[in-house]
């Protein structure tokens, strides 16, 4: 029951467009392809096209028909490797640019199958209509979205700028159905946040890693520092960061690492797919002009830090805190990452269609595989003071069908006694509000902030033990 659970009802909240992958827009030199080709199933495959074109009980067009057999054909090897049709390779370009058009809001399914609002995000155009956290979209443009797949919800709010979409919204203390008319605009999303959550203690949270996020970052740390030149330490929050753009993440983690640091390498099976990339510009830098780490206070190298992941950090996210844990730089806290450790390609197939193709796995730079692993926290700490909540309940790679394996240690899917456990604190946890990450509520940033303290924390349940009574001075690995 657990599985089936996990499959139906959890989507990661904060999941703006789905789960975003860390990605490399190469120009890979081909494998050759040996002469031998497979004649008898190409020959097969074409008398299949034959029959459904002339058997099949409606007509169907060549192109959908062959843009399918390419979808599945590419989909069969692994959960991230995927055919983009024109529309598909358009909104993946759009999310990496940071910049969209739609409604400006973060969806997740709910548990009964609507789509529920997380937020909506600052000066959007959902925001400015007056949309809010809690609501559930039950019709768009008059059609029912219950049991809708999240993808295809996505779709139907998407569109040209300035076309309109209507949403029917149930709301909580609402006696009947809201009517929404939104116009949809170009959304600007930012990565970066941050702030002073203590005296001396700064928060700094990446959402996702975007061309933007390296200078974002740096302008805010900056403006921080530029106030609180006695800051005493870090929290660097990667929850629910699905990933992104490597260069994004090579620079976030190289701005706390020393000078031209390894900060992750690659392995796969074509040459170029064999790299180190390193915490210098040429491997950051998405445009030229000057280096942004370049103007970042020297303090940030040696500042005190801790990092909070989640099941809902995944590949760059986890390049990041992988990184800063190999250097014993930062103390990791939180619960094991997704362990999403694979790249993905893009490969232009003609003028607007493209392959995301998985090419290699990802190291840390002590070697560790993340792929179907993730990290593991030096410090397991949960959701809440009661239990992780939601967090437990998500699907991890290691769940997934058709994963790529780890190669080099033992992958771990989400333990069944875990599933269960959680399930009976289900009922609880949606119940309480979702955690407001960086506000006084947020139990794990405090358990962060007493770390950096040298005060003990409380560490997860399910880690066998009560409170940690190891410190920031004491926990040298």
């Amino acid at each position: 029951m657990g599985s089936t659970f996990k499959n139906s009802c959890l989507v990661g909240l904060g999941a703006i467009a789905g789960v975003a992958l860390t990605m490399q827009f190469s120009a890979l030199a081909h494998k050759p392809v040996d002469a031998g080709m497979p004649l008898a199933e190409l020959r097969q495959l074409a008398d299949v096209y034959g029959v459904i074109k002339s058997t099949y009980v409606e007509p169907v067009e060549d192109r959908a028909l062959l843009s399918e057999a390419i979808s599945g054909m590419v989909a069969s090897l692994d959960p991230h490797s995927a055919y983009l049709d024109p529309r598909a390779y358009r909104e993946l370009r759009e999310g990496t640019e940071g910049r969209f058009v739609g409604l400006g809001i973060e969806i997740s399914e709910s548990e009964d199958g609507y789509v529920e609002i997380v937020a909506p995000i600052e000066d959007s155009p959902a925001w400015e209509a007056g949309i809010k956290e809690g609501d559930l979209i039950t019709q768009i443009d008059g059609q029912p979205v219950q049991g809708l797949p999240i993808d295809e919800a996505i779709k139907r709010m998407r569109g040209e700028p300035g076309s309109k979409v209507t949403l029917t919204i149930a709301r909580k203390g609402s006696p009947m159905p809201l009517r929404f008319t939104i116009a949809r605009g170009e959304i600007v999303q930012k990565s970066v946040k941050a702030k002073m959550v203590e005296p001396g203690y700064a928060w700094l949270r990446i959402a996702q890693f975007q061309e933007p996020t390296v200078d974002d970052m740096v302008a805010r740390l900056r403006a921080l520092y530029r106030d609180n030149p006695d800051m005493k330490g870090l929290v660097l929050d990667l929850r629910n960061d699905p990933g992104g753009l490597l260069p994004g993440a090579i620079g976030v983690a190289a701005a706390f690492l020393p000078k031209d640091a390894e900060i992750v390498s690659t392995n796969g099976q074509l040459p170029d797919s064999r790299q180190r990339f390193y915490g210098r510009p040429e491997f950051y830098m998405l445009r030229s002009g000057a280096d942004p780490l370049a103007t970042l206070p020297a303090a940030f190298k040696h500042m005190p830090m801790v990092v909070l992941v989640n099941t809902g950090s995944a590949s760059a996210s986890e390049i990041v805190a992988g990184a800063l844990q190999d250097y014993k730089r930062a103390t990791i806290l939180g619960s094991q990452t997704f362990g999403k450790g694979s790249v993905q390609t893009i490969r232009p197939i003609g003028r607007d269609a493209a392959v995301k193709l998985t090419t290699a796995r990802y190291y840390t730079p002590a070697g560790r595989s993340i792929q179907a692993r993730g990290i593991v926290p030096d410090f397991p700490v949960d959701e809440t003071a009661h239990g992780d909540g939601l967090n437990a309940l998500r699907m991890r790679e290691a769940d997934l069908e058709r994963h790529l394996s780890n190669d080099r240690d033992k992958e771990a899917a989400t333990r069944q006694e875990d599933i269960e456990e959680q399930m009976r604190l289900w009922a609880e946890a949606r119940a309480g509000k979702p955690v407001d990450y960086g506000s006084a509520d947020d139990f794990q940033l405090a358990q962060a902030l007493r770390h950096l303290k040298g005060q003990p924390v409380q560490l997860s349940r399910r880690s066998g033990k009560g409170v940690a009574e190891a410190t920031l001075a004491q926990h040298a690995r």
